[in-house]
Formats: structure tokens, C-alpha cells, sequence
């Protein structure tokens, strides 16, 4: 195997990570594994940094080697592979792979969306093979090539100030968008909570705009919400990007009411449950992505059904017809 060039000739390390200027310029080395939307916009925004990337994707269409065995053999040692796969299995898989196949001083960066709990075994696993681990949030969707994605990075101090010339090429620029957040599982931990706030957030946007399309006195929704992204409060990206998907169709009358979650919203409340912290607005925003799942809520055909039985409320019929309302007598007591 290759030797390579000593860490302290290939990046130079300072105190603080603050110092970002110190980074700039600094070429790395860096397999990335997975292509997918942001794998590939990252390995994009690398290689423009002026790093050297070799990536390895399922699709040998958008592959720079054939195989994981291959993307570590290019690679001059310490070397460092960020995996950019789906949570779960396909990273459990690829970590575990790796593993056997990276040498001591190597480090891996898993960058998707992995549960905490699952890097603190990684972490553990790889450090008795001398492998090191980070465990990176990222957060920046399809708009980080253009402008940066912010990273929360757990693991050791050691091994997180070898790869600050890539976290600090991927992160937008200025002073913000980094931190390591702690040990191993921090990066994830933080993410994980990141995006139970976003759910929350986004929930709050969407009712505030299903009231406001009821009312009769709101005559330009657009543009209402379109007022808001300057001097008030609640602007933020989220609402920019609202406006803009109100611009394509003003009334969303071409989406369906319906939303995935990607797991992380259910590890938060989860996680609030394990250290009892009450999370009212997050977890009321997971249940709403469940509601909005079903066609004929189960639960609302009981509240149907019961308005009807104690009030002789009317009822709609599975055929979509309105019914009248119960005609009944009260149960005897």
C-alpha cells in the first residue's frame, strides 16, 4: 500500500476553528461514497474548492471506480472516505465494509441522516481497528452547491481538525455554518433535533396559510406571504422558499395534502421522550404528517360516528353522499 504525505503536510492545523482563513487553499484527498442529489452536488462543490475527489456510486454512470476495494486503493493514506448513503442498513453496510478494509489513521465521515445511537457503534467498532469516525449533519438540500451546507460534526477534536479544509470548503461562507457539536453522535444528535424543529416550523407556515385561505377577506394570499419576508419575525428561508412554490401554483392546488417523514422527526420525539423534555409543537407536526397520509382517517370515522349517536349529527357516507343525522333514542341507563 501506498504511503502517503504526512496529515501535517497535507493540512495545516491550528488551535481554533475559528481561524477558517487557515483552511483556505488547503487541498485534501477524499473519497465520497454515494452520488445521489447531495452526494454528487458535494463532491461538486469539493472538486471546485480544489480538492481531489474519487467517488463511488452504485450507477457506474456517474462512478469514478468500480468498486469501494478500488475507491480506497486511489486513495494515498491517512485516507479519509465520507458516506453519503441512506440511514440504516445501506450505511450500516457500507461503515461495516470499510472497516475491514481501511488501515489505522483513516478516518470515515458518515454525512447522511444516521440515528445517533447507530454511530456511537460505529464509533466504537472502527476505534478498535484504529479507524476514526465522524458522525456530520448536513443540512442544505439541493441549494448547497450554490450555497454551502451547514455541518454538525460529533467525534474527536483530533480527527475533526484533519478534515476542516473540507468541512470548511462545503460550508457556506463566513463565519457560521460549522460546529462540532461534541463526541461521537453529537453531529447526528443536533441534526436529528434540527429537523424536528423544521417540522414544526414548516407545520406552523402551513396552518397559518390554510386559515388565511379560508377567510373570505383575504383577497391576495401570494402576496401576503410575500410581505412577510421583510421586517417581520417569522422570515427565514423556509419562507422564501414558500413564496416560491406559491408563485408556480398560488393556491397549491396542484399538490396533494400529503407528506412523508424521513425518520428523524420520529428519533426526536423519541429522544424527548428518553429525557423527558416535552415537545408539544414537534410532536404534534410528526402526527399531522401521519394524518396527512390517509384518504379516510380511521379516527375520524369514530368521531363521525359518535357526533352521531350522542347528537344526531349528520354524517357523510363512504359513497361521498351526505347522510342524514341519526334518529335516535338515548340508551337507557
Amino acid at each position: 500500500m501506498r504511503a502517503g504525505r504526512p496529515v501535517q503536510e497535507r493540512c495545516r492545523q491550528h488551535d481554533t476553528y475559528g481561524e477558517d482563513a487557515a483552511y483556505r487553499g488547503v487541498s485534501m484527498e477524499l473519497g465520497i461514497i454515494g452520488l445521489g442529489k447531495m452526494g454528487a452536488n458535494m463532491a461538486e462543490r469539493l472538486r471546485r474548492g480544489g480538492h481531489t475527489i474519487v467517488g463511488y456510486d452504485r450507477n457506474p454512470e456517474v462512478s469514478d471506480v468500480s468498486s469501494v476495494r478500488e475507491l480506497v486503493d486511489r486513495l494515498q493514506a491517512p485516507r479519509a472516505v465520507w458516506v453519503m448513503v441512506p440511514a440504516g442498513g445501506p450505511t450500516h453496510d457500507t461503515i461495516h465494509r470499510l472497516g475491514e478494509i481501511l488501515e489505522p489513521g483513516d478516518i470515515i465521515v458518515d454525512g447522511g441522516n444516521s440515528h445517533y445511537v447507530d454511530d456511537q457503534k460505529h464509533g466504537e467498532e472502527l476505534a478498535a481497528k484504529g479507524v476514526g469516525f465522524l458522525d456530520c449533519g448536513v443540512s442544505g438540500g439541493v441549494w448547497g452547491l450554490q450555497n454551502g451546507y451547514a455541518l454538525m460534526v460529533g467525534g474527536d477534536e483530533e480527527n475533526v481538525k484533519r478534515l476542516m479544509p473540507i468541512f470548511e470548503t462545503l460550508k457556506p461562507e463566513g463565519e457560521y455554518g460549522f460546529v462540532h457539536s461534541g463526541k461521537v453522535g453529537a453531529g447526528h444528535f443536533v441534526k436529528m433535533v434540527h429537523n424536528g424543529v423544521e417540522y414544526a416550523m414548516m407545520q406552523a407556515f402551513g396552518e397559518g396559510w390554510e386559515l388565511i385561505e379560508a377567510s373570505d377577506l383575504v383577497t391576495n394570499v401570494p402576496e401576503t406571504f410575500r410581505s412577510w419576508e421583510q421586517g417581520t419575525v417569522i422570515r427565514s428561508w423556509l419562507l422564501d422558499l414558500m413564496n416560491r412554490a406559491l408563485v408556480d401554483d398560488p393556491h397549491l392546488e396542484e399538490i396533494r395534502g400529503y407528506a412523508n417523514d424521513s425518520g428523524e422527526g420520529r428519533w426526536t420525539v423519541k429522544a424527548a421522550v428518553d429525557h423527558a423534555v416535552p415537545l408539544p409543537a414537534i410532536t404534534a407536526s410528526l402526527y399531522a404528517r401521519f394524518a396527512s397520509r390517509q384518504d379516510d382517517s380511521p379516527a375520524m370515522k369514530v368521531v363521525a360516528a359518535l357526533r352521531s349517536q350522542f347528537g344526531g349529527h349528520a354524517v357523510e357516507s363512504a359513497k361521498g353522499a351526505d347522510s342524514p343525522g341519526a334518529d335516535v333514542e338515548p340508551p337507557e341507563l
